[in-house]
């Protein structure tokens, strides 16, 4: 399909130039050119979107289970055949680097397959009573049409992780694309359901301003569940707006993760999983390691060794093979970052390596001397910049690990697994690895966090359950007797 069909919405089966007099200009991070220039949908637009998946969602969820898991069958054809397109564009419009984009693409498959299964997963249940001769049935059904705003960190799969979830147990969706990434985030998955056969009006794309549609997608009548995954800040304005409409949200935010290397760890392995779990995509994920909180009985080797494996990693244009840190999402995050250095270095941070951009392209970056309350420490980096922090003993590590507004994900090393876990077990987050790093996904286990990371789980049954409500129907073997 040409790639004009990318300036467009994708509205009820029908490619539309959308309707506002503003426009969202979609830019290569890398080399600054632009993409496309994609006239912005309206509040317009948008109502006829959700118009279109309420009416559509009414006979899609009357479909059987081996209808539905027909129709996946056909999409993950469809996404393994196009791979080579999917992965060409998370690399020019997202900034990936050639393994970030192989990474999220199979994860994004992974959780096609697993929702595959899950229109045989709506389960119910049968309940004994309290009143002789009743039974208590539980029935479980789709909430109703689902508004989803798409990331551009991980657009590709961070979109159909809560898309195809909600389709797989009958929902209808609308689905409001990052700004930063139109095409991977919404209208070339939209292309992808469009390829593989479903009905017209079950998956719909409109991209468009939040300052223009992003308050009345969270609000609009026909809307049941917002799932977000992006900013604490953008999230708590989403759960205001949802919670005084009564509106259900499913919200992944921001991480300020730690990886806790204790004084028994292997440094060489956790050297190894610290430069992953901090470099991958240039540190722009969620789940990124920002703090690295060392003993100081193994401080010092940890600190040598990490440097040298920094210091070898390939930085600059993503499309190259052993490239490792690609560009960030814009200027304004390079300049933004190299701020909270420049305040934390003054306050007696040491840049042990890198620190300095090209463009959008920042070399990865190690700090020493970190101390909790600075901005490198404090705050979400999202870009290639590890603090590491010395601590005393394993309680000083628990309590620094715990130092934070966010509880996402992180890691633990130790040569005790056992010491591992109990370690894990006392840190406030969604997820904890022992003797990895922290940027894991599988899809079908439970993924969130916890205080400001976000509300609700992503993956597997959790998923299922996310996406579904059920509903107490009572049946009467005969007729009551009543007091009055």
């Amino acid at each position: 399909m040409s790639p004009q069909t990318f300036t467009k919405q994708y509205i009820n089966g029908e490619w539309r130039t959308g309707s506002s007099d503003k426009s969202v200009n979609n830019i290569n991070p890398y080399t600054r050119q632009t993409l496309a220039d994609i006239p912005s949908a309206d509040k317009e637009d948008l109502d006829q979107a959700y118009q279109a998946a309420k009416e559509a969602q009414k006979e899609w969820m009357s479909y059987s289970p081996a209808e539905v898991q027909a129709y996946f069958d056909a999409l993950m054809k469809v996404v393994e055949n196009r791979k080579d397109e999917i992965v060409d564009w998370l690399v020019k419009e997202a900034g990936s680097t050639l393994v970030k984009a192989e990474v999220e693409y199979q994860a994004a498959l992974g959780i096609i397959k697993e929702s595959a299964s899950f229109p045989t997963r709506m389960n119910g249940q049968i309940l004994p009573s309290n009143t002789k001769g009743k039974e208590n049935r539980i029935y479980r059904s789709p909430k109703g049409v689902i508004g989803v705003i798409g990331p551009w960190n991980f657009p590709f799969h961070l979109a159909m992780r809560s898309i195809a979830p909600a389709l797989a147990t009958g929902n209808t969706v609308v689905v409001k694309p990052a700004s930063d990434t139109p095409v991977t985030s919404g209208l070339f998955i939209a292309e992808l359901f469009e390829e593989a056969g479903f009905p017209a009006g079950v998956c719909n794309v409109v991209v468009g301003r939040g300052s223009e549609i992003g308050d009345a997608f969270v609000t609009h009548p026909d809307v049941k569940l917002i799932s977000f995954t992006g900013s604490t800040e953008v999230g708590s304005h989403i759960g205001e707006l949802a919670g005084k409409h009564i509106k259900d949200t499913a919200l992944e935010l921001g991480g300020n993760n730690a990886m806790l290397v204790l004084d028994d760890a292997d440094i060489e392995k956790a050297v190894q999983a610290a430069a992953f779990g901090k470099f991958l995509h240039q540190g722009q994920i969620c789940m990124s390691l920002n703090r690295i909180i060392v003993h100081e009985k193994v401080h010092d080797q940890f600190v040598e060794a990490f440097k040298e494996k920094v210091e070898s990693l390939k930085y600059g244009d993503p499309s190259e093979k052993d490239t490792v840190v690609g560009p960030l999402i814009n200027n304004e995050a390079v300049e933004r970052i190299q701020n909270e250095i420049s305040t934390s270095v003054e306050q007696g941070a040491v840049i042990l390596t890198g620190g300095e951009a090209e463009g959008s392209v920042m070399q990865p970056t190690v700090l020493t001397g970190v101390k909790s309350e600075m901005p490198v420490a404090e705050h979400e980096m999202f870009g290639p910049v590890a603090s590491v922090i010395k601590v005393s003993s394993e309680e000083e590590a628990i309590e620094e690990a715990n130092n934070s507004l966010y509880g996402l994900s992180g890691a633990v090393f130790t040569e005790d697994v056992h010491r591992g876990v109990e370690v894990g077990k006392r840190v406030e987050t969604g997820m904890i690895h022992i003797n990895d790093q922290s940027v894991n996904d599988e899809a079908h286990v439970a993924f969130g966090g916890e205080k400001e990371s976000g509300i609700g789980r992503f993956g597997g049954e959790w998923a299922l359950d996310k996406f579904t409500t059920v509903k107490w129907i009572g049946v009467m073997n005969g007729y009551r007797e009543f007091p009055f």
